[in-house]
């Protein structure tokens, strides 16, 4: 993966073998382990006590039969070739697909998108708008806005189910590995031991997050390939000792007759077999952390140590009959004795690396539900400086952390934590079979009947696996729905209550008329500095600001309404980045800017922003004075020069480097393309190179720009130095301190939703002045209230 996203697609694409190698040892440990420590528990759970291991050997060639499958169709076949290719600019997961979904189609419950957001370089379509068929079904969803809402929750609950299990995976990992004292110890012994080991073990794992998906993946890297190759070499043993024949049960037809005579007990059994597919939407998930490339890689390499690991176990059962069903029916029990204590311990670490998997994809998952105003403000630290999906969330670190000793202390059996981790796991992929539907419609364009057999396929292998797992509400089911639930409402409230922010702040919003008449009547006074007001919106003065104005009636020579925005793109060129604008006349100095970012961008510190802000605003104010020189009258003072949708994209990198120095070609025609009063990106660079000015404004120096050259607008000039100056003397911040409540007469649910929980959740939260950086000593607080 490209260390700097900005440098282009193009180096994406010419990714080294090395690269691809480097990652692939990484996401071995981080992404397929757990998938590949299933096998402690998957038998254990399936024979926990629905059914029983006869002389036959009709139910252990069954479930072997089951496994088979399941891992050849879900994660082989549906995941890693047909999911895993539908990646959003290389970012996988739910929130993942869903961006693709709103890209391509208008479903998109957030209300500032622009259209200037669609000409970004990683805004990508499939097919071109022009070219492509329009589809009933894109109609139909554009059409109906509960659609739209409908849509969202089922992305949020597969969100949820993914946080759940992100609780439920550690603890159910874990706990199995430490279990295999049981063969070891007494049974006094064993409950009094495992507990404490597993906690121990779990404070552990989560302490490791810290340091990065990078680090910990290469210390764990090692662990997952030697027990890989333990699990194989063990599962090949079992096979030629016990029952070389063992192959047979490959046969699905093996799969009829366990349903036939196990009946209601044997699809009861099937919540333990779907653990098997247990990692397979992480992999999906992490697939940011890494490549593509280097996944398929790596799973093609471990789907036979797998598939030896379940036929070496199916083996020994098939000749040892008279077992404890529920206490030796294990991984364990079809190990060598002789090597019984190295492959426990290797297991518990390989526990340990399995539940990596799962929590990285947990982080992932977050990120892009912020970034989408899905989830309340969290630290997000990025842990690589080369990787940008390598991420660590230390609140939801600790809390998974508490989750998962509590898990583990309450349920004390892999039965009810298996049950749990069943429903979770089918849950996000049955969400994501649905999405992938209208992926392949909606994006890649295809034929509404290959979707259809898409969903119709998967879907009804997932739902006959979900309908075992729903059946087990009682013995541990719960917990993932108790989760889901109070997740998704935290979730809802927080994106409903942001969007309903955005409507009233909209509806209030003042105009530049009544902020220019405001100014005369109250004898306004500039002060010295730059004013950054923080707002929402991306066009109009905010009602915050109107307040604060009213109150204390004066404000910054230079004022900017600045937008932080998160685009449903992963990444955004920082040549892309800024769209600034004017507000009002150029005498005011008053300006407009958007910042767009994706949702896997890194948010730069308060310094850097600071410094583009500034370099972004001077270059737009030779641009504009480019424009100027076009109109008929050359006069850009006039009372209509109030331009709010033409706002001009200022790059960061080639463009500044022509407008902000050095010399510019003499005899070159300004080729100028206009839209609706804006400048296009590359009409400004060509329209840069007829700059007669040969001085470079630097904004970080104490001294004023050099006397106007000949053939330069003095006005332009004025404004720089003007914006030196105000640099020089200082930035502050102003944002909005906002209480939400609801309407008098509003309903119970409302008034429960909007005035308790979400005010309680912006309290306890990380603020918008953390969240963006600010420093403490230059922010400056606006109070508002917001009645929803």
């Amino acid at each position: 993966m490209d260390p700097e996203f900005g440098v282009g697609m193009a180096h994406r694409q010419r990714e080294s073998w090395r690269t691809t190698l480097l990652l692939a040892y990484q996401s071995l440990g981080v992404v397929y382990g757990d998938l590949s420590i299933s096998p402690l528990y998957v038998y254990k759970s399936t024979f926990a006590e629905d059914i029983t291991h006869s002389e036959t050997n009709e139910e252990i060639f069954g479930a072997l039969s089951f496994i088979f499958w399941t891992l050849t169709l879900i994660p082989l076949l549906k995941y890693v070739t047909i999911v895993l290719r539908a990646d959003d600019n290389g970012e996988g997961g739910t929130f993942a697909l869903y961006s693709l979904l709103c890209r391509h189609a208008n479903v998109s419950l957030l209300p500032n998108r622009q259209v200037a957001d669609e000409e970004l370089s990683t805004y990508k379509l499939e097919c071109p708008p022009e070219v492509a068929d329009k589809s009933r079904v894109k109609e139909w969803l554009e059409k109906h806005k509960k659609l739209h809402t409908a849509l969202l929750v089922m992305v949020m609950v597969g969100t949820c189910m993914v946080i759940g299990d992100g609780v439920l995976t550690p603890a159910l990992s874990v706990f199995s590995a430490v279990s295999g004292l049981e063969l070891s110890l007494s049974r006094d012994q064993h409950e009094y031991a495992v507990i404490p080991i597993t906690c121990a073990v779990l404070v552990f794992l989560f302490a490791l997050q810290h340091y990065g998906t990078h680090r910990v993946g290469f210390l764990f890297a090692p662990i997952i390939l030697s027990w890989l190759l333990c699990m194989s070499a063990i599962g090949l043993y079992n096979i030629i000792r016990w029952n070389p024949r063992v192959y047979q049960a490959l046969n699905p037809s093996y799969m009829l007759i366990f349903l036939k005579k196990t009946r209601k007990s044997g699809w009861m059994s099937l919540g333990g077999i779907l653990l098997c597919m247990t990692g397979s939407e992480a992999m999906f998930a992490d697939l940011g952390h890494f490549s593509y490339s280097a996944i398929q890689a790596i799973h093609l390499s471990l789907y036979p140590s797998l598939i030896l690991g379940y036929m070496g176990q199916a083996a020994y059962l098939s000749q040892h009959h008279n077992l404890d069903s529920s206490y030796q029916i294990g991984f364990y029990i079809a190990v060598p004795e002789c090597v019984r204590w190295p492959v426990l311990v290797l297991a518990i670490l390989a526990s340990v690396v399995g539940s990596q998997a799962i929590i990285s994809g947990t982080f992932s998952i977050i990120n892009q539900s912020l970034s989408l105003s899905c989830f309340p403000r969290v630290k997000v630290v990025h842990t690589s400086d080369k990787i940008h999906g390598q991420i660590y969330i230390p609140e939801i670190n600790w809390l998974l952390m508490v989750l998962c000793i509590a898990v583990t202390v309450g349920f004390r059996d892999t039965k009810h934590m298996g049950n749990a981790s069943g429903l979770a796991v089918i849950t996000v992929m049955l969400v994501t079979t649905c999405l992938m539907s209208l992926v392949i419609m909606l994006c890649w364009h295809r034929s509404p009947l290959l979707a259809l057999l898409f969903f119709l396929f998967f879907g009804s292998i997932e739902a006959l696996y979900f309908s075992a797992s729903l059946i087990k509400f009682r013995e541990g089911a719960w917990l993932p729905i108790t989760l889901a639930l109070i997740l998704v409402a935290i979730m809802f409230v927080w994106h409903h209550t942001t969007i309903k922010k955005y409507e009233f702040d909209l509806q209030n919003k003042v105009t530049l008329e009544w902020l220019l008449a405001l100014c005369d009547k109250l004898g306004m006074v500039r002060v010295p500095g730059i004013g950054l007001v923080y707002t929402d919106l991306t066009s109009g003065v905010p009602a915050n600001f109107s307040r604060f104005v009213t109150n204390l009636p004066a404000f910054h020579r230079v004022l900017v309404f600045v937008c932080v925005k998160s685009v449903p793109v992963p990444h955004v060129l920082p040549a892309e980045r800024y769209l600034v604008g004017r507000v009002g006349p150029a005498a005011h100095r008053s300006y407009r800017c958007i910042v767009r970012y994706g949702y896997r961008d890194v948010h730069q510190d308060v310094d850097s922003f600071e410094t583009e802000l500034v370099e972004s605003l001077a270059t737009f104010i030779k641009l504009d004075a480019l424009f100027r020189c076009t109109d008929d009258d050359g006069d850009g003072d006039g009372a209509d020069y109030e331009r709010e949708n033409a706002l001009t994209v200022v790059g960061s990198n080639p463009l500044r480097r022509h407008l902000g120095g050095g010399g510019y070609d003499d005899g070159h025609d300004a080729e100028m393309t206009t839209t609706g009063g804006g400048i296009e990106l590359a009409a400004a660079a060509a329209a840069a190179r007829n700059n007669k000015n040969k001085k470079k404004v630097r904004f970080a120096v104490e001294s004023p720009p050099a006397p106007a050259s000949p053939g330069v607008d003095e006005r332009v000039l004025e404004e720089l130095h003007e914006l030196c100056e105000a640099r020089e003397a200082g930035t502050a911040f102003i944002l909005g301190h906002s209480h939400v409540k609801a309407k008098p007469g509003s309903s119970l649910p409302k008034k429960l939703a909007v005035g308790v929980i979400y005010n309680f959740l912006r309290r306890n939260c990380r603020g918008p002045d953390v969240a963006l950086r600010v420093p403490p000593a230059s922010l400056l607080e606006v109070g508002m209230v917001y009645v929803l």
